[in-house]
């Protein structure tokens, strides 16, 4: 009798931890009814795996909306060129802290920053050439250009985006998702995940800046995007291929005049210290996609690859989040630490410069391009 007596107490206190953690009292009734009537003698030890089985429940709800417990455990090497403090490189981070999470940690983002893979350039070669080596990728939307991204050349348009809402107002709809995946769609092997931005992009010199005619003869260095060459031909100077990685020495040794960059990275990259003249023309939004080779994204099971979209919709989110303020307050610093920033108050001079690289370069896509216009308030 006292045995059927301690069996139904811990009976009892074992479906009121179950209800205490959420779960329904009704699960598994037969077999806890069971364990404690045959080893009544361990009553304390039965209720361990009702606390563990409470923790994991917790534990479960508040990381992973998309548990994988069964899928395979996968790493992904992701390329970036820029440092962890960036904007782009904390959007990173938040989109690998993400789909970690999501995953049920079936999935791992093995995060390569600061350059280490190679250019941009360097990377996508890698990615397309399907070595394997490296699956995912921050880039700019023209990077894509030289490799199909007819669309995203859109995105890098001088003097497209009127500010960050109009940005935004594009990137979160249906049209930006349809260019996202153009990639993939002209069978270049590999497809976007999601957009972010670095914020608007600018020049700046080992020479002195006043305005739109210092630039006037200067050596600019470019990525060897038709678009961005046109630009700098259209303001006088003179466009000059150099690797992104080179770049510090290339202005250090005077091999290049003057680059361009969205203000954190400038600042992040050190290259005040080689070119210390910022001038904020704000010539483009610096438009980002992380992209994903169809291999690798054909490799994940179903539950993996919605584990990832929903990482990148919270990564890009947070992109937004931050951009501004983090722009905002490097500029500061910047000017604390006593870097010439010059101000435009007139874009016009500017925008009639870049006219005829505009023209050029949207009139096979007028309509799409007018599209993206239209995002503006």
């Amino acid at each position: 009798m006292k045995k059927k007596v301690i069996s139904m107490m811990l009976v009892g206190a074992m479906a009121f931890s179950m209800t205490a953690c959420g779960l329904s009292a009704k699960e598994e009734p037969a077999k806890e009814e069971a364990a404690a009537t045959e080893e009544p003698a361990k009553e304390e030890k039965a209720e361990e795996p009702a606390k563990e089985e409470a923790a994991e429940s917790t534990e479960a709800a508040d990381t992973s909306e998309y548990p994988a417990a069964n899928d395979p455990a996968v790493t992904l090497v992701m390329a970036e060129v820029n440092p962890l403090d960036t904007i782009v490189g904390q959007m990173d981070s938040k989109f690998k802290e993400e789909v970690e999470r999501l995953s049920g940690g079936s999935i791992t983002i093995d995060l390569q920053a600061a350059g280490v893979l190679g250019s941009e350039n360097d990377v996508l070669d890698t990615m397309l050439g399907g070595a394997g080596t490296i699956q995912m990728s921050r880039i700019s939307a023209f990077a894509l250009t030289s490799y199909g991204g007819q669309k995203s050349s859109l995105l890098s348009i001088p003097y497209t985006w009127k500010d960050r809402d109009h940005w935004w107002a594009f990137a979160e709809s249906d049209l930006a998702q349809e260019i996202l995946q153009e990639p993939s769609e002209n069978g270049s092997g590999v497809r976007g995940l999601f957009y972010g931005e670095e914020g608007f992009r600018h020049f700046f010199s080992n020479k002195e800046l006043k305005d739109i005619t210092s630039l006037q003869g200067l050596k600019i260095r470019v990525s060897n995007d038709p678009i961005m060459n046109g630009m700098v031909e259209g303001l006088g100077a003179s466009p000059t291929v150099v690797s992104f990685n080179e770049l510090y020495s290339a202005l250090q040794t005077g091999v290049v005049d003057a680059a361009e960059q969205p203000i954190a990275n400038y600042k992040s990259n050190a290259f005040p210290e080689v070119a210390n003249n910022l001038i904020l023309d704000a010539h483009t939004l610096g438009a980002v996609q992380v992209i994903i080779t169809d291999e690798a994204w054909n490799s994940l099971t179903p539950a993996q690859q919605e584990a990832m979209t929903e990482a990148g919709k919270l990564a890009s989110a947070h992109c937004k989040a931050i951009s501004a303020e983090a722009e905002a307050k490097v500029l500061e610093e910047l000017k604390a630490e006593g870097c010439n920033v010059v101000e435009v108050p007139d874009m016009t001079p500017w925008k009639e410069a870049c006219q005829m690289v505009i023209e050029a370069n949207t009139a096979s896509q007028a309509d799409l391009y007018q599209q993206i216009l239209d995002f503006a308030k």
